[in-house]
Formats: C-alpha cells, sequence, structure tokens
C-alpha cells in the first residue's frame, strides 16, 4: 500500500519538475532526475503524481513551462506553484483542486484531452466539442446562445420557427451566426472563428458596436476590445470534427504547439529546431503514431522521459 508522501519529498518532485522543464535536460541532469528517481519508493510515488497532473491537466502552470525561467526567484516561485498542485493531489490521484477557471470546470459539457464530442441541440442544432473544451447551453423563448469558456466547437445551425437568433459567447465577445456551419475556438485570450457555409457576425465584448461580418471560406479572430482583418480559411479547417489535423508548411513548434491540445502530459520542442517545416494529414487520435512518424520525414529523434512526458530533438 502506497504512504503517504511528505512535503520535503513532494517539494524535490517539483523541484526536479521545474529543473528539467525550464530549459532542455542535458544528460547528466536526466542521470541525476533517474538516480533520485529510483533511491525510493517514496520518490517514484511523488513522480508519479507530477504525472498524474500532467494527465489530468494537459500541463502544469504555463509560466512554469517557458523555454526560460530566468533567476532564482521565478524558479522559487515556479517551485512552489508546482509543489501546490501536487498537494491537491490526493492518494486516489484525482485532482482536489484545479487551475482552470470555475466556469469551466462546472460547464455542462466538458471534454478532456483527446476527447471529442457531439451531440443534437433542442432546436435541431449539431454541437460538436473538440479536445479540452468546455460549453454551456442557454436556451430559452427569446435566444439559443453557447458560452464558449475554453477550446474549441464546430456549430451547424437549425433554423428556428420562433426566428430566436443563434449565439455563441466568449470571454472575448459574441459570434452571431447566419445560418451557417462555423468553428470558435476561444484560448489565450483570443476568439478565432472560421465559417464553412454561409456568414457569422463578430463582436468585441468591450467595444460591440464594431463588428465585422465573415463570409464562408474566411476566417477573423478577436479579442476583448479589436477585431483582426477577415482572411481565407486554413486549408484543413475543420478537419478535427474527422479526427485530422491538416497542415501546409506549419513550423514545427507551431505543430508541437497545435498536438499538445491533443495529447496529455508534456510534449517539448528544442529550440533548434523549432523552424523546420512540415505538411500533411495526421490523425489526431493517435498521437504516438504522429510522434513515431516525425522522425520519418524530419532530421529529429523523438525521446520520452516518461509515458507523459516527451521532448522532440535534433537527430
Amino acid at each position: 500500500m502506497a504512504q503517504p508522501l511528505d512535503y520535503h519529498t513532494l517539494e524535490a518532485a517539483a523541484t526536479w519538475y521545474v529543473r528539467l522543464n525550464a530549459a532542455q535536460p542535458s544528460d547528466a541532469q536526466l542521470r541525476a532526475w533517474q538516480d533520485w528517481l529510483g533511491k525510493s519508493q517514496a520518490h517514484a510515488q511523488a513522480w508519479a503524481r507530477v504525472e498524474t497532473l500532467q494527465r489530468q491537466l494537459g500541463s502544469l502552470p504555463a509560466d512554469i513551462a517557458l523555454p526560460t525561467l530566468a533567476g532564482v526567484r521565478a524558479r522559487r516561485r515556479a517551485v512552489l506553484k508546482t509543489l501546490a498542485m501536487l498537494l491537491a493531489v490526493g492518494a486516489s490521484g484525482w485532482v482536489v483542486h484545479e487551475s482552470n477557471p470555475a466556469q469551466a470546470l462546472m460547464a455542462q459539457l466538458r471534454t478532456g484531452k483527446g476527447q471529442r464530442r457531439q451531440l443534437r441541440l433542442s432546436d435541431g442544432s449539431q454541437l460538436e466539442l473538440n479536445s479540452d473544451s468546455a460549453v454551456d447551453i442557454h436556451f430559452d423563448g427569446l435566444q439559443r446562445q453557447l458560452q464558449l469558456h475554453r477550446g474549441e466547437i464546430m456549430v451547424q445551425t437549425a433554423s428556428d420557427v420562433a426566428g430566436r437568433p443563434f449565439r455563441v459567447r466568449t470571454a472575448e465577445g459574441m459570434v452571431r451566426a447566419l445560418g451557417t456551419r462555423f468553428s470558435v475556438r476561444s484560448e489565450d485570450g483570443l476568439s478565432r472563428v472560421s465559417v464553412l457555409q454561409h456568414a457569422v457576425e463578430i463582436r468585441p465584448v468591450d467595444k460591440p458596436l464594431l463588428m465585422l461580418r465573415l463570409e464562408a471560406g474566411q476566417s477573423g479572430s478577436f479579442d476583448r476590445q479589436q477585431i483582426g482583418n477577415a482572411h481565407a480559411a486554413a486549408p484543413g479547417t475543420g478537419a478535427w470534427t474527422q479526427g485530422m489535423l491538416t497542415v501546409i508548411e506549419w513550423r514545427l513548434a507551431d505543430f508541437v504547439s497545435e498536438l499538445r491540445r491533443y495529447r496529455p502530459g508534456v510534449l517539448r520542442c528544442a529550440e533548434g529546431i523549432t523552424d523546420l517545416r512540415l505538411s500533411g494529414a495526421f490523425r489526431i487520435d493517435d498521437t504516438d503514431t504522429i510522434l513515431e512518424n516525425l522522425s520519418a520525414s524530419l532530421p529529429v529523434k523523438v525521446r520520452y522521459l516518461t509515458r507523459y512526458w516527451v521532448s522532440i530533438e535534433a537527430a
């Protein structure tokens, strides 16, 4: 039976996480970490708790995952934040407190990393949730509204005999459907909209008088105060609904960033290979195969520190 973990053991695990994740670890650092890991069952239990967080939350706090953490104070803050999260994971392996906003945690519809979900709404509209997404549904006699707390959705609206408008709200603003099929993605303070059929109108929350109409085949983005220019939707837009990720001449860094949305744990890309380019269609339900195939098309190698901690490096 697993023994309770003391504070100092968990602090050591948090320190190792920050040390290895703050910059590309050297072989000497990896050997030292493996030596620490093998010294006691308690060390292995503490590290298993790190992996539990990686599976459930996708990654630890964003400021810990930066390529570098400058200064002793910054590293110490990262250790303390990681430690607090490790302390929140009980012996059962479930997170007692998560860092996601409360609204997303309590949303009616949620998907985890690597999950997708689709359903028919009460008005006949079709809704699909991408990986790691959270949505609330607000339908009444006057409106049809979705609140996207995080992640990405695809909507195929149905006509409504009562003439109720169909809207999607995000933290950044509002998308009004004009009889259409469209996707909305909200992350990092930005909402991105792509229209596959007909048209939508988008408005930022702080300046609702600003409006941009997007037609079929167009994409646009907005934050709380401004709207970017409309542009042609990227090839493969919406392919995730078919379990595919289609890319054309993407930077490897951008590809890895997108892949993180579908894969739990830590996925890193070494600095020297970030600008390598790749194209192709990839099945997002099998990220292990995607990683295996990278070395066949690019001069890279994939190193697994653990099942949920993967580093892509120069070959």
